[in-house]
Order: C-alpha cells, then sequence, then structure tokens
C-alpha cells in the first residue's frame, strides 16, 4: 500500500516541477543564470531555494547512510534523480525501492 504511495509521489515529484521548467524553458530558453537569478530574486523565493538544496544534501546523505545498510544497489541513481528533478523525486523513489526491498 505504501509502496503505491511512493509510486505516486515519484510520478507527482516529477510532473509538477517539471511542469514549470517546460515553462521557463518555453519562455527564456536554457538561460541558467535567469534561472538562478529568478530562484534568489526574493527573500521568499531564497528560502525555498535554500531549503531545497539543504533538502538535497540531507538525502544524499540518507541514500548512502540508509542504502549501504541495507546493502541497496545503484545509490547514484537517486542522486541523478535528485539533480535532474529534484527531493521531489529522488527522496520518494529511494522510499520505494527501500520499501521493496523489505
Amino acid at each position: 500500500m505504501v509502496q503505491n504511495l511512493y509510486l505516486l509521489l515519484c510520478v507527482l515529484g516529477t510532473v509538477l516541477p517539471y511542469s514549470q521548467c517546460i515553462r521557463f524553458i518555453t519562455e527564456h530558453g536554457m538561460d541558467l543564470p535567469l534561472f538562478f537569478n529568478q530562484i534568489f530574486q526574493t527573500p521568499g523565493s531564497s528560502f525555498f531555494g535554500l531549503d531545497v538544496i539543504v533538502s538535497s544534501l540531507v538525502l544524499w546523505v540518507l541514500i548512502f547512510t540508509e542504502g549501504h545498510r541495507r546493502q541497496m544497489k545503484h545509490l547514484w541513481v537517486y542522486v541523478v534523480c535528485n539533480l535532474t528533478v529534484g527531493v521531489s523525486l529522488g527522496l520518494p523513489l529511494f522510499l520505494y525501492m527501500r520499501e521493496r526491498q523489505r
């Protein structure tokens, strides 16, 4: 049951952020300086940007500590998911695979 919830969260965690990423790319192209400027343009957006960065680091610690403890394979995949989509995919995917291993 919880595995299905993690899979649903993987889908939502990919579709929702990418809907905005595609919108940005459509409007501005791959303008990374503008992208990061917009993320850190206001104190409110900086709060969320920094929260995501710190959450990503915490996720990597979880992936490697828990992953090694449970002898999970291909731990790098979750880091790649985190870097290409975000914590919103990397975390639920890691939790889904951890549950499958149980």
